[in-house]
């Protein structure tokens, strides 16, 4: 029997899919389609998912998209990485909700492809399937000590105050003065504002209650914030650093010799990155008028960035048990802009600490042996999204670029494998002609797995009772910690 024939024969209705070419409503208008519709699948329900799937349903009237998330709950990195204080960049998630209701969106919640299903069982079941699940790995530092107690991937500390079912045991320790930072992205400054910001302004985001319990025990007062290069380089943006700089009872700490000569560089710099310097000069080296000045007076907690240093070696304590500092390899310049290199001086430094958090990159591993990957550039092999010498196959977000960008810049790398895809089956390059099961025969493997997935409807449950928690704290938030919690409540 045919792969496609037995996937047939073992398909069977259940409350969570679509009938098998099903009429679909289109502007409140019921239409039985002529022929069999595309069905297509998405595996991964963050930013890259969803705007792959919002751009499929707009693009052609008969295409049928079922997500697949691991979590019970949707978003990814909306809701497990976006900073609590930014609020408004969470407002994406009202899109794709828009989308996971359309008539022609499916979710699946979950549902952990590559274990509880295969690619490959993905692909007889689906004309396409679109591999968007993100980068769930950590970019090593690969020096000695980084697996001492007290240093951290910024990923995992990311995850543990966003409510990352994973990362809840983290309990960082935060009994020290100085912590250092590896990386200046926004992410790391994302890190850095957690760790300083007073309580009070927290509390009114959606970060989760053990988080703030820990912070309010924190005895961290100081944090630097590492790059090895300088600072016409840094990687974060104007935004993030305004908020730094305006961070209430903090003061910048900065060291001067970092920024010589920096003025008449900026000559030269293109527009965004020289509004940026600007302001990094402006608050390292400018004298603050008389409100600053008195601003400063009063802070308790300090940050500051430290330029042309590399990680060498976390350094642990006399009885070899944890962190106590890190040694930094001091660098110099080669080139200039965006290019250049940083190069080794040999002088070194070390620098007293008691938390390190590596902000240096997120990375994307592999999800099935079937699935071509490449493991230097931590990607799946693509043009435009088509994965390389593999019909029917596609990704989108940082599995197709790497982890670079803000969601604008997802949002059209997404949109493009999208284009991808509906070029390829209005050429013919992709057969959509004959029928697939979809969901029906994914329903049936996952059923006769002991795999219950959750649908969009199971998640309003529990972002209804998150929200309700929330309201009780004044937060908009309280999330749900454990995957138990989540499915409890989703089918209650």
């Amino acid at each position: 029997m045919s792969g496609y024939k037995l996937l047939f024969s073992k398909v069977k209705l259940c409350k969570w899919t679509r009938p098998l070419n099903a009429g679909v409503v289109r502007r409140g208008v019921a239409t039985t389609p002529s022929s069999y519709s595309p069905r297509v699948c998405v595996v991964g329900s963050g930013p890259g998912g969803f705007y792959t799937a919002q751009h499929l349903v707009k693009a052609r009237q008969d295409i049928e998209v079922d997500i697949y998330e691991r979590l019970p709950v949707p978003f990814g990195l909306v809701r497990f990485g976006v900073a609590p204080d930014h609020p408004e960049v969470k407002n994406v998630i009202n899109t794709f909700t828009q989308t996971a209701n359309h008539a022609r969106c499916r979710f699946y919640g979950n549902v952990n492809v590559g274990k509880d299903v295969s690619v490959e069982e993905l692909r007889r079941a689906y004309h396409a399937v679109i591999l968007s699940y993100g980068a769930e790995g950590n970019r090593s530092m690969g020096v000695p000590g980084e697996d001492l107690p007290g240093v951290y991937s910024a990923k995992d500390f990311v995850g543990w105050y966003n409510g990352l079912p994973r990362c809840r045991e983290l309990s960082p320790d935060l009994s020290c003065e100085t912590a250092v930072i590896l990386g200046q992205g926004n992410v790391a400054l994302d890190v850095a504002r957690v760790l300083l910001s007073p309580l009070d302004i927290l509390k009114k985001t959606d970060i989760t209650q053990p988080t703030l319990e820990a912070l309010a025990e924190s005895q961290v007062r100081r944090v630097l914030i590492i790059g090895r290069r300088g600072p016409t380089q840094i990687a974060c943006t104007i935004k993030e650093l305004r908020e730094m700089v305006n961070l209430p009872g903090t003061k910048p700490e900065m060291v001067a010799a970092d920024f010589e000569g920096l003025s008449e560089a900026l000559k030269d710099v293109p527009r965004p990155r020289k509004r940026l310097t600007e302001l990094l000069l402006k608050t390292a080296v400018d004298v603050p008028g008389e409100k600053e000045q008195e601003r400063r007076s009063k802070a308790s907690r300090t940050w500051g960035f430290r330029f042309f240093r590399s990680p060498v070696e976390v350094l642990a304590d006399t009885e070899g048990g944890r962190t106590a500092g890190i040694r930094l390899a001091v660098n110099r310049l080669e080139g200039s802009g965006d290019g250049a290199r940083a190069v080794l001086t040999g002088e070194v430094e070390d620098v007293s600490c008691g938390l390190v958090i590596s902000s240096i990159g997120y990375k994307s591993i592999p999800i099935d042996s079937s699935v071509p990957f490449d493991s230097h550039k931590a990607i799946v092999p693509n043009t435009m999204g088509r994965v390389q010498q593999t019909t029917g196959l596609y990704c989108s977000g940082w599995l197709k670029t790497g982890p670079t960008g803000v969601i604008a810049t997802t949002m059209n790398n997404s949109f493009d494998t999208a284009r991808s895809l509906v070029e390829d089956m209005d050429s013919g390059t992709l057969d959509v002609s004959a029928a697939r099961p979809g969901s029906q025969s994914i329903c049936a493997l996952l059923e006769e797995r002991g795999v219950k997935p959750v649908t969009f409807s199971d998640w309003e449950k529990i972002n209804s009772v998150e929200t309700r928690r929330g309201e009780a704290v004044g937060k908009p938030r309280e999330k749900l910690l454990s995957v138990e919690e989540m499915l409890q409540v989703a089918r209650a």
